[in-house]
């Protein structure tokens, strides 16, 4: 069975947006410096990328006008809006905890779940992460978008690894049985 990754960067207060979903925080310590750079590493072993609208939109429209930064990956969008297709871009109002549990059953390389907050909770609620590979950026945000929520149960994790560089902490967890 394929495995699942939340692969997101947070604030050390646990936001992933600003009040306003902006993520121009996101960046080391030292404007100078080069951040650590794990997301070459990790997109290799990912085919398939699963995200909500907000993310699709502050994408296509913020971070990435001009060109889609996931091409030759097969992405899926969960919305209820109509949106006319675009090539390696499933739109989808599929439950996404149905959708990534269909995922897994293909054969294939890793399921990245990208964003946001809200699917994110929904498959950590459901249990269907199997690793948490979050980075810490070295900001203190005050308020925004939380990635996590209390839904009232627990899941125990195994720390795998740990990386740091530029006051950015990389943090791999993975969920324990």
């Amino acid at each position: 069975m394929r495995e699942v990754v939340l692969f997101i960067a947070m604030s050390l207060d646990g936001y992933i947006a600003d009040e306003q979903g902006g993520v121009e925080w996101l960046r080391g310590q030292d404007p100078g410096a080069a951040d650590p750079d794990s997301y070459a590493d990790f997109i290799r072993d990912v085919d398939t990328v699963v995200m909500g609208w907000n993310t699709y939109h502050q994408i296509m429209t913020e971070l990435s006008p001009e060109a889609w930064v996931y091409e030759g990956l097969t992405s899926y969008i969960v919305t209820h809006r109509s949106v006319p297709p675009a090539p390696g871009r499933v739109f989808t109002a599929q439950n996404p905890c149905q959708l990534v549990r269909e995922l897994r059953r293909y054969p294939g390389k890793r399921i990245w779940v990208c964003g946001g907050a809200g699917l994110s909770r929904q498959l950590m609620e459901a249990d269907l992460i199997d690793v948490y590979d979050i980075s810490l950026i070295p900001v203190l945000l005050g308020g925004g978008i939380r990635l996590f929520e209390p839904f009232g149960r627990r899941i125990s994790l195994r720390l795998e690894r740990t990386m740091a560089g530029n006051g950015i902490t990389e943090l791999v967890y993975t969920r324990r049985a």
